[in-house]
């Protein structure tokens, strides 16, 4: 798949020695990918996706991304695992993690709400070209298994999970390893504790170490890159803009109170171009719209603006070198769909 390259989102490098060690464990050869990662301290995010992907083509289970959170270990998550050691409760170190997540997983907001006698966890707007069926559930698992690491006597129990892409046919998976109801289809991926699961008690709580950690990781957390807001916001401009047939550049940069020119100055320091990115935003949505089986390629031609048909079916082998019909074929296959 083409990727964003304005996109600076990145990963711990040491959720690449998660993968290999994932891979070694189900007997799969180690690609060139993800061996080159292996000596680096951070990656693309857009990389993450890929080596997510190729383990996906090999290895044909369900639920992968808990699969491969089952795996994780401390060392896997760096700076941040330790800082959980150190904490008191389950309420600290899941504050700890929203304010560093970023030095584990920075590609979107980590949202953490009250909402009544519940706490709910959130990524945010996560970028388009990143919420697929596995990154959704590897972030979520990759929170949990972090918690339940560092808990002394007990786990943790869990209200409700929801995952934003279509119920798979192993629903029941989900709801064993969560130990909740999970939903699917929903608007954003979160998942929801009762408030009394913040007090449980970590095994042993150092607030000097805390102290000493939390300097490091916010010099850590100062290294990253900021660009990638107004990036996230050129993207979401343009979703917007084609549900409302109005994906031109002039109505974006307005939106995004720019001039045409500095808009378009921006895409070209990012090595691209306005045309080239709202093709790549049309490329991802189509591919959100054709996992829903309710959907005919006519609706959805027109959900991404295009005038007929035929010209969405054009763009779409262009893009993926298949048909809209025989990639919607193909991941019916991969997933079936609970109707």
């Amino acid at each position: 798949m083409q990727q964003f390259k304005d996109y600076t989102g990145s990963v711990y490098g040491g959720l690449g020695h998660l993968l290999y060690a994932y891979s070694q464990a189900k007997g799969l050869a180690i690609s060139e990918k993800l061996q080159q990662v292996q000596n680096l301290e951070r990656f693309d995010y857009s990389l993450w996706r890929d080596l997510l992907t190729d383990i996906e083509q090999h290895v044909q289970v369900p639920a992968l991304g808990l699969n491969i959170a089952e795996y994780v270990q401390p060392k896997h998550l760096g700076i941040i695992a330790y800082i959980a050691l150190s904490c008191n409760s389950l309420g600290e170190a899941l504050y700890r993690y929203h304010d560093f997540h970023r030095l584990l997983y920075d590609g979107s907001p980590l949202e953490v709400n009250i909402q009544g006698d519940y706490v709910a966890i959130n990524w945010g707007n996560l970028p388009f070209n990143l919420t697929t069926q596995v990154t959704n559930e590897i972030a979520i698992a990759l929170m949990l298994q972090f918690l339940r690491l560092f808990m002394e006597f007990e786990t943790v129990h869990i209200h409700e999970v929801h995952f934003t892409h279509p119920a798979p046919k192993n629903v029941a998976l989900y709801e064993q390893y969560f130990g909740c109801r999970v939903r699917f289809s929903q608007a954003i991926a979160q998942i929801i504790l009762p408030i009394q699961e913040l007090a449980k008690p970590f095994r042993q709580g150092d607030q000097t170490l805390q102290q000493l950690l939390m300097q490091q990781a916010q010099a850590l957390l100062e290294k990253l890159p900021h660009s990638t807001q107004l990036d996230q916001r050129i993207q979401q401009a343009i979703l917007t803009g084609l549900q409302k047939n109005l994906y031109q550049i002039e109505p974006i940069a307005k939106q995004l109170n720019m001039s045409v020119r500095q808009l378009q100055r921006h895409l070209q320091q990012q090595g691209t171009t306005y045309q080239q990115r709202m093709q790549e935003v049309r490329h991802l949505l189509a591919e959100q719209y054709l996992r829903d089986p309710h959907l005919a390629l006519q609706e959805i031609a027109l959900l991404l603006s295009y005038s007929e048909q035929s010209a969405f079916q054009r763009a779409f082998k262009q893009w993926t070198g298949s048909t809209p019909q025989q990639w919607r074929k193909q991941q019916e296959q991969k997933y079936p769909i609970m109707l």
